[in-house]
């Protein structure tokens, strides 16, 4: 889980509040992929809490496959805090010790699930721990054995292999001989091969990027794809020229980065959907660096992915602005495509009147406290009748309808809460939508 701090610009010390995010590269890619019309699914942990929750809704809502997300009662969710203070230095501190995801070992694995896959993407992170390589091994044999295909994150966080303190979780490289052995080990395995100048340094165990490349190309086959930010990306099928840009060259997109964090993930999302579609190089490259120019100008990593309209429109501009979130077409693309609910049709009971009740209870010399009790049944009627369909819903507000708004997060229903003054004009009234089961703002 990711908590992004909202003030942009601070320190992480000096942050007030956070927008809580699912996390991790491997969930991150797979809901871009997933946006981007691909059927996705996760092989993880999460603890049994209500972090391990709101992820497993949170993917369901992003049509991910969940079979693979395993519930672990002696562990935690992992959680990352993370802050932009520029467009250099992006703060984060990854709390992952003794955590759920990193627990995932072998016994884990489904064959019969993992066998259906056309291919599946393991994570070098997730290589620094023995459980979780096992784990990673076994799933790319599995998924080769049927005939699939296996891509490699290179991903490389020193910290996390030990090799960085730990308020230096931004840290993307620290030459290691232990970690390349342990990076190389599954190379034989891939089939695509995807990672930063840095990343294809430690994994080639080399100084200078080309010279990496052919130290990998002697012990792989794989595509190679070097991501260069706003250069875009350098693929290689074949054979290591001496120079870099003799390889397929694709260039970038220009725009304001705002958040690299999460571009890389986004990259992928979008190189695999050509990639799996047996698409030219060229084609895949495109798509991978559009992901990532989107992403880098939003807050966040999974919910700034793009979604497949949202890339089209796009492509489809010819004027971008470099300011990309600025774009209010494709911002509203954006969250007009990658809503988790549509609601065709709804039937909502409104018991949201604070005035209405007071003067009445004022009338009949009624205890006023009797309003909540009213709203309250009010929203178990609405159960009776509705009995879980999604299409029913209700109005309740804050100050005679706290109670009733509190248990209405256990159902499944559309919660409409009024924020505007009483009696002002209707011109000026505002209202808040917010879906309390599972939580998601509507608006």
């Amino acid at each position: 889980m990711d908590l992004y701090g909202e003030q942009i610009g601070g320190r992480l010390e000096n942050m007030g509040s956070f927008s809580k995010y699912v996390g991790g590269s491997p969930t991150n890619t797979a809901v871009a992929a997933s946006r981007l019309g691909l059927n996705t699914g996760l092989l993880t942990r999460v603890g049994a809490d209500h972090m391990g929750r709101f992820i497993r809704e949170q993917l369901l809502r992003e049509r991910v496959d969940v079979r693979g997300v395993l519930d672990d009662s002696q562990r935690l969710t992992a959680l990352v805090v993370l802050g932009i203070r520029d467009r250099e230095t992006f703060p984060l501190i990854f709390y992952r010790e003794n955590c759920a995801d990193m627990a995932l070992c072998e016994q884990d694995l489904d064959p019969a699930w993992l066998k259906r896959a056309r291919a599946v993407l393991i994570n070098g992170t997730h290589l620094s721990t023995p459980g979780v390589f096992a784990a990673s091994v076994g799933a790319a044999r599995y998924v080769k054995a049927a005939g699939g295909r296996v891509v490699f994150d290179i991903d490389y966080r020193p910290v996390l292999w030990g090799l960085a303190a730990r308020d230096l979780g931004e840290n993307r490289y620290v030459a290691n001989q232990a970690v390349t052995q342990r990076l190389q080990s599954v190379l034989p395995l891939c089939d695509l091969i995807v990672g930063t100048e840095e990343e294809i340094r430690i994994l080639g165990g080399a100084a200078e990027t080309v010279a990496a490349l052919k130290i990998i190309r002697a012990l792989s086959s794989a595509t190679l794809v070097c991501k260069r930010s706003e250069n875009g990306c350098v693929v290689f099928p074949g054979a290591i020229p001496d120079d870099i840009e003799e390889g397929i060259v694709t260039p970038g997109f220009p725009v304001e980065v705002y958040n690299v964090l999460g571009a890389g993930d986004a990259f992928m999302g979008g190189y695999l959907r050509g990639w799996l579609r047996n698409h030219p190089v060229e084609e895949c490259s495109r798509l991978g660096n559009a992901c990532g120019a989107i992403v880098v100008s939003r807050h966040g990593c999974a919910p700034a992915m793009p979604t497949w309209p949202e890339l089209q429109l796009f492509f489809a501009t010819r004027e971008r602005k470099f300011r990309l979130r600025e774009d209010s077409q494709l911002e509203h693309v954006h969250w007009a495509t990658s809503r988790a609910h549509a609601y065709e049709e709804l039937n909502v009971l409104a018991i949201d009147h604070r005035s209405q009740f007071e003067h009445l209870a004022a009338e009949t010399g009624a205890d006023a406290r009797r309003i909540s009790k009213f709203k309250e049944l009010g929203l178990r009627a609405l159960d009776f009748v509705a009995r879980g369909d999604a299409r029913f819903g209700v109005l309740l507000d804050g100050r005679y309808g706290s109670e009733a708004l509190a248990k209405s997060a256990d159902y499944a229903y559309w919660v409409g809460r009024p924020i505007e003054l009483p009696k002002s004009r209707p011109c000026t009234m505002l209202l808040s939508f917010t879906r309390c089961s599972p939580s998601n703002v509507a608006t």
